[in-house]
């Protein structure tokens, strides 16, 4: 039934490659020439300019199920600019005025999401006073204490996400774990520290080895790789100290669960409708609506417990990423903790 609901789902994208594939075949081939010279080809600009600015947004819209008014404006803009490249201008200068409006468009959102930022960076020192004075991890204060203060927008996580990494790599090595009775660690008891420290090197010889080999081939891309590089290894030690500084955090409503910058969620306890803690259950292989946050180890580990949501509930991934899930499969180093928390807060 997936599958088939999959294959209908890829229809619509093979839709969408028809008609760009048509577009294209029209005005970058000679028997598309062929075509426009022997008919007035005002018509099949117009016809262009229609599927372009029309039909394949929609199409887009079907096949990723999206539902954002913003996105079809973005992509009706970008039909209009993508027909600028694509058509050539004496067959396009009776409808050129047209075109422009999707610059507009386009410049008219970075100027928006530039003046988000501005706002960003004008309330940063209050941010920052917010989060100090939150009870709860870095990961879950500083997001909380930018969404009471700045208009939520996809460009603010993101950078927001980049924040915290740079904060976490840099200005986070005077900072101690939180030890109370309303934290529990997931990673102490796993090789995740050490596996990350282990992949850390291996980029530092690749980086080594390949770039001196590419920097006598191509002197850009070999800088390309550098900076790639470099910016992984201050992601890796930076979700190495998130981990070691944002330990699994409870309280009387909900808990906050985090694996280092790659994964983060807030769950209340009455959002739990099962706790799954058979073995059998346990040791399958995870479905996609699953989210876990288990360590990653040399060795193949299975969770301690599985829970069922009522409904599905929003993760924050790497880079600001929503996703929903509908269970979460956790491992930690004191389950019995944990368990009793669940008991206790549950009923």
């Amino acid at each position: 039934m997936v599958f088939v609901q999959k294959s209908k789902q890829h229809v619509w994208l093979l839709f969408l490659l028809l008609v760009l594939g048509s577009n294209m075949a029209l005005y970058r081939t000679d028997f598309g020439f062929s075509i426009l010279e022997q008919f007035d080809y005002s018509g099949a600009v117009l016809g262009s300019l229609f599927d372009l600015v029309i039909v394949s947004p929609i199409l887009i819209f079907v096949w990723k199920k999206q539902k954002s008014i913003k996105l079809l404006i973005l992509l009706m803009a970008s039909g209009l600019i993508f027909a600028r490249f694509l058509i050539p201008m004496n067959y396009l200068k009776p409808f050129v005025a047209v075109t422009w409006l999707g610059f507009a468009i386009e410049i008219a959102f970075v100027i928006i999401e530039l003046l988000l930022i501005v706002t960003l960076f004008r309330f940063l020192p209050k941010i920052i006073a917010s989060t100090k004075e939150s009870t709860l991890p870095i990961l879950f204060a500083f997001p909380k204490a930018v969404d009471s203060h700045v208009k939520k927008h996809p460009i603010i996580q993101i950078i927001c996400s980049e924040m915290l990494m740079f904060y976490f790599a840099f200005a986070s090595y005077r900072n101690k774990p939180q030890n109370s009775k309303n934290t529990l660690t997931i990673h102490k008891n796993s090789s995740y520290i050490a596996f990350q420290i282990m992949l850390i090197h291996a980029i530092v010889i690749e980086t080594l080895g390949i770039h001196w080999w590419l920097h006598d081939k191509s002197m850009l891309l070999s800088i390309l790789l550098l900076v790639l590089n470099i910016y992984s290894v201050i992601l890796i030690v930076a979700d190495i100290q998130a981990i070691r500084l944002n330990p699994l955090y409870i309280d009387e409503n909900q808990f906050y669960i985090s694996l280092g910058l790659m994964k983060r969620m807030e769950i209340r306890w009455d959002e739990i409708e099962e706790i799954i803690t058979d073995p059998e259950e346990l040791q399958q292989k995870l479905t996609k609506d699953t989210i876990d946050f288990i360590p990653r180890d040399f060795m193949e580990v299975y969770p301690d417990v599985i829970l069922k949501l009522k409904k599905p509930k929003e993760a924050v991934l790497i880079m600001g990423i929503k996703k929903t899930y509908d269970r979460v499969a956790i491992k930690l180093d004191d389950f019995h903790a944990f368990h009793g928390a669940l008991n206790k807060y549950r009923d």
